[in-house]
Order: structure tokens, then sequence, then C-alpha cells
């Protein structure tokens, strides 16, 4: 499942449309050319979901959104590239990741449902964490470039807060994966369950 979960999150951040291919020095036509070809593939990848219905349908426009919202994003960050550009492109990827994993999770049920929305949203959360560190991270060097040693010093300790932020949002992410996962037992087991689930995850 959780192999399912990476795929799909994989593919969002993979097939961004052209918008990863534009170089960073692009012109305004180029920029407005990329959000009409944009436009069109989506357009294009929507209307091939029309011949679906039910749930496959609604992965497939929620696939073709997610692919149109991140190379809107990415173009953007190519077009004007910020620390705060490159950030919501990468906010972008994590939420198109999810929704389109979140839709291929209401093809299950029970337990296994549950379990799955879990690892979508520990995917999300893993990468919205990271996308925080990469523009604390920048901020704090930019802030530290207009200043002294001692800046740069403040910089490193804000950096390592921030991935420090990020591993607990990601161990407690996956702690309730596991405590998801502890829910399909029952007695005895689901108790040893819980509480290795804890031990591992220092709960």
């Amino acid at each position: 499942m959780k192999t399912l979960n990476i795929n799909v999150i994989a593919l969002a951040v993979s097939l961004a449309f052209s918008a990863g291919a534009m170089a960073q020095s692009m012109s305004k036509n180029d920029y407005k050319a990329g959000k009409d070809k944009i436009t069109a593939e989506y357009k294009l990848a929507k209307a091939g979901c029309a011949s679906l219905s039910g749930n496959p349908k609604d992965i497939c426009v929620a696939e073709a959104k997610g692919k149109e919202k991140v190379a809107l994003a990415e173009l953007e960050a190519g077009y004007r590239p910020t620390a705060e550009t490159r950030f919501r492109a990468r906010v972008a990827r994590a939420e198109a990741g999810y929704r389109a994993a979140k839709e291929r999770c209401d093809d299950l049920a029970g337990n296994a449902k549950d379990v799955c929305v879990k690892e979508a949203k520990s995917a999300e959360t893993a990468a919205m964490a990271d996308a925080k560190v990469q523009i604390k991270t920048s901020d704090a060097n930019a802030t530290a470039n207009e200043k002294t040693d001692q800046a740069h010093s403040k910089a490193n300790e804000q950096a390592a807060d921030a991935r420090k932020d990020a591993t607990a949002d990601k161990l407690d992410a996956d702690y309730k994966v596991a405590k998801e996962k502890c829910d399909d037992l029952a007695g005895n087991a689901k108790d040893v369950c819980m509480k290795e689930a804890k031990a591992r995850f220092g709960k």
C-alpha cells in the first residue's frame, strides 16, 4: 500500500507537463506560452477522463488537476525564481500527490482504507515538512548574507530547528499510520502492536 501511494506522489512530481523544462531566464512571451500549453494539456487530460466512471474517473480528474497545479507552480518558479515560488511548487507537488493518493484509497474499505488515507497523509506531511525546511533555511541564509558571522550562526540554528520540527512532523505522521494498522487487530495482539508503535516513535 505504501508503495502505491509513493508511486502516485512520484507521478505527480514527475508529470509536471512542460513547466519543468523551462529555463529560469524565460521571457514574458515564453511564460505566457507555457501557461497556454499547460491549460491545453490539462483540458486534454480532463477530456480523457470523460470515458471513465466512478472512482477511476475521480482519480483521473484528481491527477489531471494535480498535474496542472504542479506545472503552473513550477512554471512560476522558473519565471520568477525565488525561495517563495520554489516553496509553492513543492507544496503544490505535495498536495497533488496527496489528493490523487486519497482518491485511490476510495477503492478500498474498512481498515485498509483508513491505513491508505493515513499513509497518503503521512507522505504529504513529509513533503510539506521538507518544503518548510527548504524555505526556512533559504530565508535564514539570505538574512545571514546581509549581516555578520553572528547572523550566520543564528541562521544555522534556525535551519537546525526547522529540520528538528520536520523530523517531529514526519514521526508523528508515521506513528498515526502504525496506530491505524494496530486498529485492525484485537486483544493482546493489538496491545502488543500499540506498545511497539509507541516505543518505536517515542510516544
